[in-house]
């Protein structure tokens, strides 16, 4: 099974996508405006959960792709993955109870997660990106 050359940048726009609705969702809610809140939120949920499946159909499919840049550029490529990894897998069951407590319509323990779980999931969202961009379009690696 080969993977196909478009998923890195699926990936990278689903991050992107789920980075802009973060965004707006963000922006709404302190607009008090709470159902556009919760359509940014729900959509940046989809989007990211698109891009899970995406990455690891790509993964599961695909050899790691290794960084070509040298010098300083190369330290902050790895502290910008490793901080995306570490905290990718941090962010999923803070999402998944952010966004149960909103269901269940507990807003006020909901606020007080959002204000851990919205900076946490738009830097791994943002910093995805970033990886994407170092990897394959500052520093692609020699075909």
């Amino acid at each position: 099974m080969h993977a196909l050359p478009v998923h890195p940048t699926l990936n990278a726009a689903l991050n992107g996508l789920s980075t802009l609705l973060l965004l707006l969702g963000f922006i709404a809610i302190k607009a008090n405006k709470r159902e556009v809140h919760r359509f940014f939120m729900v959509s940046a949920f989809l989007s990211s959960t698109a891009f899970l499946v995406s990455y690891l159909a790509y993964h599961f499919t695909q050899l790691v792709t290794p960084f070509s840049g040298q010098g300083p550029v190369r330290t902050v490529y790895f502290v910008l993955l490793i901080s995306h990894i570490v905290l990718a897998v941090v962010v999923v069951p803070l999402v998944l109870i952010t966004l149960r407590r909103a269901a269940k319509g507990d807003f006020e323990s909901h606020r007080a997660i959002a204000r851990i779980t919205f900076p946490v999931w738009f830097y791994v969202s943002l910093t995805g990106v970033m990886v994407y961009w170092m990897l394959y379009i500052a520093y692609p690696a020699a075909a």
